[in-house]
């Protein structure tokens, strides 16, 4: 049975970019061939049993591996899979996707084109140039400066090229960048027209120059691939239109220490203020060693008068466990429950259970301050937590006359050698490190060194996060007031916003 191809436009660079219909596709993809310009994050969308394979194009050998592209996108669909293509911006602006069409349509193969945001869009909008504007540009033109390697000589007519739009949008002109400018200038371009160039558009590691056509070619020197060019009077506009690129995080690289399956939020956050979040887990979750004290406390939780739930994983971890037992929240009965800060209360209302307290102040300090009022004498708490964590809570209201059961829902365990190393690397590779609990602390400390840590800013989510950070020598510079990743983001946004 045939399967079906979907020429994917992933847009210029930022994840965020890509369309709904984008995502629909990954969602069902049994194969996923990406270039180098689709964001990695992007990969995370298909399937976990997608098979997805890396098929950048290299340079002087553009002609075989499109063959090779395009046999591997028929093969997979003649064995029935969903293949979807991903493609840097649009699939049909200069991105050879129209030829991938080409050759499915000729072996029968169904294919749909889902069209991506263009780069020259992105490029402009991000660097704060409109194409068109009312005063300076009501015409467009697009070219590529390499043209196919089979054509004779260019198709372009530089006699008209040169002057026939107000804004002119050049791609893949960077290796030519000087011969293209005496072109227009040779042509009839005004020599003293503006020109911008912007390198990775959308991205925190994006790069605008701008100058001139006589002088662009000087002034951008430092600038690589991939790049876009703009010549035209819209330039003007970039120090009245900038946006990205005045966001308080930009141009920052910012380490995210949480665990995998957390890390998307507080890097979405990182990219909201225009930081480029590493991802580089220093913890990995995994279920108790012994699971019988937590599904017997599962079993028997409506026998306590409170359950405190420190985190969301805690939360995830003991409704788990109700599941695995044949119960669910009906046996919690009259058996009340408190939930450390916010998103622990969303997770327990994701699962059915509303939280009776929520303390106002998330540390140790701040929970006792507003359970214990709360407590008849020798009332009898449960506290599933993590593996390790402060024995402040339970040791307080046991010397209060209270009946306290710890039982671990979850360990906090550091990463493998591949994860060790990736820790490392991004470490080295950032600005500021972000801290949300002390085992992140920990573990960081343990696999970089104490160190490596000295000359980066750190910001933490709490005070217990912070009296980690400082057993171990280090300052904090950062710290929230909420416990949130939210609040945490724009905590190091504002120190930086603060510091220019």
């Amino acid at each position: 049975m045939t399967g079906k191809v979907y020429l994917v436009g992933a847009g210029p660079g930022d994840p965020a970019l890509i369309t709904l219909r984008g995502q629909q596709c990954l969602a069902a993809a049994d194969l996923v061939l990406y270039d180098a310009l689709a964001h990695p994050d992007l990969l995370a969308l298909a399937p976990n049993s997608a098979e997805r394979t890396y098929v950048g194009k290299r340079a002087g050998r553009a002609s075989e591996r499109q063959a090779a592209i395009n046999a591997r996108m028929v093969e997979a669909a003649q064995a029935g899979k969903v293949v979807v293509r991903l493609k840097g911006g649009d699939p049909f602006l200069f991105g050879r996707g129209s030829e991938e069409a080409e050759v499915l349509a000729a072996e029968g193969i169904p294919f749909e084109v889902v069209p991506g945001v263009p780069s020259p869009l992105a490029a402009t909008s991000y660097a704060g140039i409109s194409l068109t504007h009312r005063t300076y540009a009501s015409s467009v033109a697009y070219l590529t400066a390499t043209e196919s390697a089979e054509k004779d000589r260019t198709q372009h007519d530089w006699t008209k090229l040169a002057t026939a739009t107000q804004t002119l949008v050049i791609f893949m002109g960077m290796r030519k960048l000087d011969s293209l400018m005496r072109l227009l200038m040779d042509h009839g371009r005004d020599p003293t027209t503006p020109v911008a160039v912007v390198q990775w558009a959308s991205l925190p590691t994006q790069r605008t120059v701008v100058a001139t056509v006589e002088t662009i070619a000087e002034q951008a020197q430092g600038l690589g691939l991939p790049s876009l060019i703009i010549v035209g009077e819209v330039v003007r506009l970039r120090e009245t239109l900038r946006w990205f690129d005045r966001r308080p995080l930009f141009g920052r690289t910012v380490l995210v220490t949480r665990a995998q399956h957390q890390a998307s939020v507080l890097a979405d956050c990182i990219r909201g203020f225009g930081g480029q979040p590493r991802v580089a887990p220093t913890i990995v979750l995994s279920p108790p060693e012994d699971r019988a004290p937590l599904e017997n406390a599962a079993r028997s939780v409506g026998s306590y008068d409170w359950v405190l739930f420190t985190s969301r994983n805690a939360v995830d971890a003991f409704v788990e466990a109700l599941y695995t037992t044949d119960g669910d929240a009906r046996r919690f009965g009259s058996a009340r429950i408190c939930a450390i800060g916010a998103k622990t209360s969303d997770a327990l209302r994701s699962h059915g259970l509303r939280a009776d307290l929520v303390p106002e102040k998330g540390h140790a300090e701040g929970v006792l301050a507003s359970l214990t009022p709360r407590l008849d004498a020798g009332s009898s708490v449960l506290l599933p937590r993590a593996e390790k964590a402060r024995e402040v809570v339970p040791t307080t209201l046991r010397s209060l006359g209270h009946r306290v059961d710890v039982v671990t829902a979850y360990r906090n365990l550091p990463p493998d050698e591949a994860g060790r190393r990736a820790v490392r690397e991004g470490l080295a590779a950032s600005d500021a490190v972000t801290f949300t609990s002390s085992s992140t602390v920990r573990h960081l400390c343990e696999i970089a060194g104490v160190d490596a840590l000295q000359n980066k800013l750190l910001a933490s989510i709490g005070p217990a996060t912070s009296a980690t950070l400082r057993e171990f020598g280090l300052p904090v510079t950062v710290e929230t007031p909420v416990p949130t990743v939210e609040a945490l983001v724009a905590a190091l946004a504002t120190h930086y916003g603060e510091a220019e």
